[in-house]
């Protein structure tokens, strides 16, 4: 039976949901989960929720609990990657407050943007210093699965600096699908589609029920007026690019220079942009984590639902052979032609007993792979930087941010990018 390492897991709802899925599948019942995580509160509380999880699912798995990553990485197939470096407070809170000091407003701040960019640079030493450890206690390459953001940014980076195979997953690609069949009314199972892109910024090229393009329907709703009001940037680009996009339209507002603007206040109310919509979540969140440990650590059993995500899929693949297509972030060799080689792309991956095999897509249509390259020049800066730990590149990075380049002068963005990075610390590693 494989061992499969929980790294963050006092993530302990998504750590739930990921046990869930993995411990419902027979053959993986009597796994190894290695729960690890440096907050030994919420170690422990995840630790009884993976009792309570094998016994919704009749499971017999050995549970573990660690805060030393190097013991629960000894032995392990496969590592699940959840952390947060830095937490709410005080990282992510710096991320929202300083820029907003400059007139830089944020939705999300995970994934691009300046608050991706220092994301990325509290998170991608960390994830290396992972590598390393799984290099030093495994003979044998163990599968890793990045749930991390900004997710291009860190599998990217991993992928070059490391032998240690690498997958970048999200939930965005099946859960936009999900949504767009809703639009439409359609099933969902009756759909099928392809998609490819970077993460957060992948494009639904075909989407289609038994041969039939479904597009004309995705348009229809929008010309009928039925759009979501909390879906109105993806449908505004779904009109100018002819494509519908993956990640959700607080996400994508941040991507493009078009939504957020100082000058043009009343785009905020006209696309329904929840400005500091994160902010909102992670204190939501940490109101509700006292009651929920209750809940969690009382005699009342847990509720298990499979949920959408692709890790357990890929682990019960990789077991038994069985083929499946995911979809996730890898290296870009010779996948998407008008793309840059090595960067970090968002296609199919087959899975089965050979591991992760990406999808050769070809050439995307010209002005999606225009509008994911302003990206992916932010994101290869920002790799560069973290890996060279050239502080050059931080600014260079923040200079080419679509988002941040149209709100900023050249003196205020390098202004801001020093007060971030005295604020953080230590949490980001010294750059020169």
């Amino acid at each position: 039976m494989p061992k499969i390492t929980f790294l963050g897991a006092g993530s302990t709802v998504f750590a739930k949901n990921l046990m869930g899925d993995i411990l419902s599948f027979p053959e993986l019942a009597e796994s190894h989960i290695a729960l690890m995580d440096i907050n030994e509160e919420r170690l422990r509380t995840s630790e009884v929720v993976a009792h309570k999880v094998a016994d919704a699912v009749g499971a017999r798995p050995v549970i573990t609990a660690h805060t030393n990553q190097k013991e629960a990485l000894e032995g392990a197939d496969y590592a699940i990657n959840m952390i947060q470096v830095g937490g709410y407070q005080p990282a992510t809170a710096i991320d929202f407050e300083i820029p907003k000091k400059y007139g830089l407003r944020q939705t999300i701040a995970d994934t691009l943007g300046i608050g991706g960019i220092m994301r990325a640079l509290r998170t991608i030493p960390v994830m290396l210093q992972m590598c390393r450890d799984m290099e030093e206690v495994s003979a044998q390459n163990i599968a890793f699965l990045n749930y991390v953001n900004p997710m291009a940014m860190n599998t990217w980076a991993v992928s070059v600096s490391s032998r240690v195979p690498v997958i970048g997953l999200c939930h965005s690609v099946q859960g936009t699908a999900e949504q767009l069949a809703h639009d439409i009314g359609v099933p969902a199972a009756e759909i099928n589609y392809l998609c490819a892109g970077i993460n957060h910024m992948a494009f639904y090229l075909r989407f289609e029920r038994n041969g039939e393009d479904l597009y004309p329907l995705i348009h229809k709703v929008r010309q009928e007026g039925r759009v979501p009001d909390w879906n109105r940037v993806r449908y505004e680009m779904l009109a100018r690019l002819g494509y519908f996009v993956t990640e959700s339209s607080e996400h994508f507002s941040e991507y493009c220079p078009y939504f957020i603007r100082r000058d043009k206040p009343e785009l905020i109310e006209r696309f329904n942009v929840p400005l500091d919509e994160y902010i909102r979540r992670c204190e939501n969140q940490i109101a509700g984590w006292h009651k929920m440990k209750q809940e969690f650590e009382s005699d009342k059993p847990v509720t298990v639902h499979r949920s959408h995500e692709y890790g357990s899929l890929i682990i019960h693949s990789m077991e038994t052979g069985t083929p499946r297509v995911v979809y996730g972030n890898v290296s870009n060799l010779h996948l998407i032609d008008n793309l840059p080689q090595g960067c970090c792309v968002e296609v199919p991956v087959l899975v089965d007993k050979n591991g992760f095999q990406p999808v050769r897509v070809g050439s995307l249509p010209p002005q999606l792979a225009a509008l994911m390259q302003t990206n992916i020049n932010v994101q290869s800066l920002t790799v560069e930087a973290a890996l060279t730990g050239k502080k050059e590149h931080v600014y260079h990075a923040a200079m080419m941010d679509p988002h941040t380049c149209a709100e900023l002068t050249l003196d205020e963005i390098y202004a801001m990018v020093d007060e971030l990075l005295a604020a953080h610390g230590s949490y980001i590693p010294a750059l020169h």
